[in-house]
């Protein structure tokens, strides 16, 4: 065979490689996107994370690798605990409690209970107070079903230390979320009230649809107006909002949608985007809300983003 033969041949497969590389990469990459952006709350941050995850899956020998799946998982989590403690050093200077970025999510996200839950505004809220290790170890057991020893793998740690890790945050994070299931009509009646007694500032309509140890967290960034801590009961909240609302003396429309899998409405003044605030529904009241005002968290709310646990 001549040499342009054989440097042909060596081409082709290297071509045949890496298409191979791609196809099996974009099968997985919602999947990968989700544990990304479940362990940084960040989109951007998410999507660096992927393309780091990709260069090293293109240097990978694909044909050693027996689980390709449980290998990208692998990197992305590696990739995103790395970024992720960057991340929370940064954090610890912002201004104001941080929420995760909100996603406009598919219908399907909504049916999926599970799914649903693990990208709830609330319970990312609630992993925000975990270390990256913890973080890393609770969702890729509780939102991904992986086991012991795979996590290991991910984290670097024994699977008996991820072990005594999981049980640890998951006590940690079962103190503070939600667990309350609501049905379809009651969340839309109770977020259909809600809209209608902020549109009209109808505060005795809006302190009967809250809850009244009904919580509101707001990030603004430093960017924008926002409480610098987390608010609690009824009277605060409606203040909060009712002063807000008066501050900006500006004509508010809402629209409902759904981001992270859960009810939110789209706020506008005078029809400039304000902020996302997404509903938490328990018994039929507002028990939660959170509202993202902080304009660099706000570039896909215009764009839907598919997330899977699968």
């Amino acid at each position: 065979m001549s040499e342009d033969r054989m440097s042909e041949d060596r081409d082709e497969r290297a071509d045949d490689a890496v298409d191979s590389a791609t196809e099996v990469f974009l099968a997985h990459r919602n999947l990968l996107f989700t544990v990304a952006y479940e362990m940084l709350g960040s989109a951007a941050d998410a999507e660096d994370v992927l393309q780091e995850t990709w260069l090293r899956w293109a240097e990978a020998d694909i044909g050693q690798i027996r689980d390709e799946r449980a290998y990208l998982v692998r990197i992305t989590t590696r990739q995103s605990l790395n970024r992720l403690r960057t991340l929370r050093r940064r954090r610890e200077a912002y201004v104001g409690p941080w929420l995760p970025e909100p996603l406009l999510t598919t219908p399907d996200v909504a049916e999926d209970v599970e799914l649903a839950e693990s990208v709830s505004m609330a319970l990312m809220f609630v992993l925000e107070t975990l270390t990256p290790t913890e973080r890393a170890v609770f969702v890729l057991r509780e939102a991904f079903d992986l086991g012991y020893d795979e996590i290991a793998d991910a984290v670097g740690k024994t699977p008996a230390a991820v072990r005594q890790i999981a049980h640890r945050a998951r006590r940690h994070v079962e103190q503070r979320r939600p667990r309350a299931r609501v049905s379809p009509d009651q969340t839309r009646s109770a977020l259909l009230a809600f809209q209608y007694a902020l549109e009209t500032r109808d505060l005795s309509k809006l302190v009967h649809v809250l809850a009244p140890d009904v919580v509101v967290v707001s990030d603004g960034g430093g960017v924008k107006q926002a409480a610098l801590r987390p608010l609690v009961g009824a009277d605060k909240v409606v203040r909060f909002l009712s002063g807000g609302l008066a501050r900006n003396g500006a004509e508010l429309t809402t629209a409902p949608t759904v981001v992270n899998g859960s009810p939110a409405l789209i706020f506008r003044l005078d029809g400039e985007l304000d902020g996302v605030m997404a509903v938490r529904i328990e018994d039929g009241r507002v028990s939660g809300l959170y509202y993202v005002r902080n304009p660099h968290k706000l570039t896909r709310v215009g764009l839907e983003t598919a997330l899977t646990l699968r």
